[in-house]
């Protein structure tokens, strides 16, 4: 089968038109025809090889919804026409403990839409069954592609920590991770505060969810709420003042991040040993969480914001999230 794509030749170079043969459909594979797929910041890491494992020529893209053209002939959940979507992995080994136990996004063999393969920037994608999600009929499809990477990477955590309706949560960074962040924390119920560096983005931060918002570069204003959240999510990928930000935990709080940071964080024992605080992180989530964010998507209304932009002209998309101007997450229609 042939693939019309778009792919880069080398590290941090612009992506040209490129083809490439799939070889014959395996038996518990799918192939996907893209509609939309989301341009995510991993792409743009990946494409600069930041993190030292991309393969060129590369082909980003694991933001994807489509519909399914062909099944393979042990593919029994999915037909010919049901609209998918695909996001961070493709495959999952389906027999090791974390899968057995629902927790596929931990199998240490699980294959990364693009890594080490070819991605969703393209007329078509290939994954295993499990991971190719059925969309719901109402979703919004335009919007529904950050989802799978951006909206599952923040939803996880969520549950993984047990944020309760009545908790008060704070997001730090309001980007392309964050804004969602907001979206799904307002809607669980809680009290939530915005960590901010752009005083000039209050008012939208406002209207996305947050009660309030708080100055992330103000000293001043981190003490005055210290020792008051139950969970704070952390979704920049910079280093900060860490042990300031256990500072707002209150007693059994957690610390959560979903940003890349490259840097150790520097996190003071004595910051989580006097009051039972604690510090963790996770990977987007299980093909069946992601469903069950979907759910709550379609019926809560929560969508990111989203630019939109012609495949064609992926690498002016490229170049408007490297400049810093996406607001929020860019999508890009096949």
């Amino acid at each position: 089968m042939k693939i019309n794509a778009y792919a880069a030749q080398e590290a941090s170079k612009k992506l040209e038109p490129f083809s490439y043969e799939l070889p014959e459909l395996e038996n518990e594979h799918v192939d996907i025809k893209v509609h939309y797929c989301g341009l995510c910041h991993s792409d743009l890491s990946m494409l600069d090889n930041e993190w030292g494992m991309t393969e060129f020529p590369f082909v980003p893209g694991h933001e994807v919804v489509g519909e399914i053209t062909a099944v393979g002939s042990e593919v029994k959940s999915l037909k010919v026409g049901d609209k998918v979507g695909l996001g961070w992995y493709s495959e999952s080994c389906m027999h090791c403990g974390q899968c057995m136990n629902g927790d596929h996004n931990l199998c240490k063999d699980a294959e990364g839409t693009i890594i080490g393969r070819h991605g969703g920037f393209a007329d078509h994608v290939r994954c295993h069954w499990s991971w190719a999600t059925p969309l719901p009929d109402d979703i919004d499809m335009a919007k529904a592609g950050p989802l799978f990477c951006g909206g599952i990477t923040v939803f996880n955590p969520i549950i993984l920590s047990g944020v309760k309706p009545t908790d008060k949560v704070g997001v730090i960074g309001i980007g392309g991770l964050g804004h969602l962040a907001l979206k799904f924390l307002n809607h669980w119920g809680c009290e939530v505060v915005a960590f901010s560096s752009s005083p000039d983005k209050k008012e939208q931060i406002l209207e996305m969810g947050a009660h309030k918002v708080i100055n992330s570069r103000e000293p001043d204003e981190l003490k005055n709420i210290e020792g008051t959240l139950d969970f704070v999510l952390n979704t920049t990928n910079v280093s900060l003042d860490w042990n300031a930000f256990l500072g707002t935990l209150a007693p059994k709080g957690k610390l959560h991040t979903v940003g890349a940071v490259l840097e150790p964080m520097e996190i003071p024992a004595f910051s989580m040993i006097s009051a039972e605080k604690s510090v963790g992180g996770s990977p987007l989530g299980s093909p069946a969480l992601t469903r069950t964010m979907l759910e709550f998507c379609v019926r809560h209304g929560i969508y990111p914001i989203v630019e939109e932009f012609a495949m064609e002209d992926v690498n002016e998309a490229i170049q408007h999230l490297r400049d810093g101007k996406a607001r929020y997450r860019i999508v890009l229609k096949a």
